[in-house]
């Protein structure tokens, strides 16, 4: 009797020490941090016309990320913005991430922009996984940036520059 007691208390200990351990191994997040340099290609906007230069808008960029670890891959993103000159902007976007080997990452990111004297915008941005494909298939995390905004100048295309960091995990295989 005391046996069965010692083996049901053995299997126990062991069920619970797989299952911290599962869990453990499976909370392990990888960070890669990177910079991207984007040029909108397409930028529509409609007045509000309840403020001066109050619009709203949609945007396209496409660009290059350059990241830690020497990768670089495309990046295209597609925002809608609510803008003024005196508050900046806020947008929702979502970003596609091309990898040289065809994986691909989108995650949909919020993003806040702050006017400073020099006509420059602050931005700061906060994002979530959506989908990957390929080697970042089923890609589960967060992204957080900050960057600068160049606004641009009668006929030029406004560009933006920031500094990302990815904090993602990956289903094991």
């Amino acid at each position: 009797m005391g046996t069965k007691k010692s083996m049901v208390v053995l299997l126990g200990i062991l069920m619970i020490s797989a299952w911290v351990l599962g869990s453990v191994i499976q909370a392990r997040a990888d960070t890669l941090k990177g910079k991207s340099i984007l040029t909108a290609t397409k930028d529509e906007r409609i007045p509000v016309n309840d403020v001066p230069g109050h619009t709203l808008g949609m945007q396209i960029s496409e660009g290059l990320a350059f990241f830690e670890n020497g990768e670089i891959a495309k990046v295209r993103n597609h925002s809608i913005y609510d803008a003024t000159p005196e508050r900046g902007s806020d947008a929702i976007s979502y970003n596609i991430w091309t990898f040289e080997d065809g994986s691909t990452v989108i995650n949909r990111t919020q993003r806040s922009m702050v006017p400073d004297k020099s006509g420059t915008l602050s931005a700061k941005l906060t994002s979530e996984f959506i989908k990957g494909t390929g080697r970042f298939e089923g890609i589960k995390g967060t992204g957080s940036a900050i960057g600068k905004n160049f606004l641009a100048r009668e006929g030029e295309a406004s560009r933006n520059f920031s500094d990302f960091t990815w904090t993602y995990t990956l289903p094991t295989k």
